[in-house]
């Protein structure tokens, strides 16, 4: 008896077989998916500056249209002594303007005396401390002479050019004219004067013999023109050897218009009771000009003995210097020597 299930056909699976063929072919179980980690909080965004603004393109400006000017060129070549400082014009306007303010405060201080009491102290001081400002205001420009007999023992002495002696006389006695002539006007509104205004100008011009200040404490007898030359020629020759010798460069610098002032009002007080110390024939002719005839017509001694005594001093001063020297006051232009081609470009 056949062991096949009847009703089975053959070749078909018993249960058994398809059993087991469920069983293989049934799907494992899927394996347990990872776990994954919490994501992350986002960090906060980091704060991002607000951005420049950008530059705004300025406006382009017309460009005004340059003024033509012509021009001169040239060259100065290596080697050439070339001089600079101050013009002409300059340094006669700043002797002019000296001489006028020295005239102006010492004579004007000496022409008030009479009224206000002042003695020869204050006179002097006046004349003293004028120079002294005057040096301060303007001597580096012109040197500071304000003085014919200054400039003249200068010239002697080398310390400055020979062209320059006439255009400084002429503006030293127009600044002393201009002085006095503020003087003069002045006093012609002085009601008390009564016209003598000429006699009342006249106590300060300068002179000898019967017109020396001291005739009046000696019955009309003053100095005669020897004595009145020989003070002025002495005094003057001082002066002068003083002034070269602190304008000198070996010289202690800042110390010169101190020296001068105090130096022209000591010779001032010496000179007074002679001839009313001239010391300058800039202001001998500025108080003649406005002053009685007699003053015209003994101004020669005024110009003759100051400039004897300023070239002594010039004189002197040459023959013991050791060695040619520059001065720090009295030379107006500074002079050197070009190393290199220098192409100079003047415009017209």
């Amino acid at each position: 008896m056949s062991n096949d299930t009847p009703d089975q056909p053959a070749g078909t699976p018993g249960p058994e077989d398809v059993s087991a063929a469920a069983a293989g072919d049934a799907p494992a179980p899927a394996a347990p998916a990872p776990v994954e980690p919490p994501a992350a909080e986002p960090a906060a965004p980091a704060p991002v500056a607000p951005a420049a603004p950008a530059p705004v393109a300025a406006e382009p400006v017309a460009a005004e249209p340059e003024a033509e000017v012509d021009y001169d060129a040239y060259v100065v070549p290596a080697g050439t002594v070339v001089t600079a400082g101050p013009g002409l014009v300059s340094r006669v306007g700043a002797e002019a303007f000296g001489t006028f303010f020295l005239v102006l405060a010492g004579v004007g201080t000496a022409l008030y005396a009479q009224v206000t009491g002042a003695g020869a102290l204050a006179v002097a001081l006046a004349f003293g401390v004028a120079v002294l400002a005057g040096i301060a205001a303007v001597g580096h420009i012109s040197g500071g002479h304000f003085n014919p007999a200054v400039t003249f023992g200068a010239a002697l002495a080398g310390r400055t050019s020979w062209k320059d002696v006439l255009p400084y006389w002429v503006a030293q006695l127009v600044g002393g004219a201009a002085a006095a002539s503020v003087l003069y006007v002045v006093i012609t509104t002085l009601p008390a004067l009564d016209a003598n205004e000429k006699s009342f100008f006249s106590s300060v011009a300068n002179g000898y013999e019967a017109h020396s200040p001291i005739a009046a404490q000696t019955q009309g007898e003053g100095f005669s023109w020897i004595g009145a030359g020989l003070i002025e020629l002495v005094v003057v020759a001082v002066f002068v050897g003083v002034i070269l010798a602190v304008t000198d460069r070996r010289s202690a610098k800042g110390n010169a218009p101190v020296a001068i002032g105090l130096t022209l009002t000591a010779l001032i007080l010496v000179a007074m009771p002679v001839t009313n110390a001239s010391l300058n024939p800039a202001r001998s002719v500025a108080t003649a000009i406005f002053s009685e005839s007699w003053a015209w017509n003994q101004i020669w001694l005024f110009w003759v003995a100051p400039l004897l005594g300023a070239a002594i001093a010039a004189l002197v001063y040459r023959a013991f210097a050791a060695e040619p020297v520059e001065d720090n006051l009295l030379e107006e232009d500074d002079v050197y020597v070009t190393t290199d081609d220098v192409v100079v470009v003047e415009g017209r």
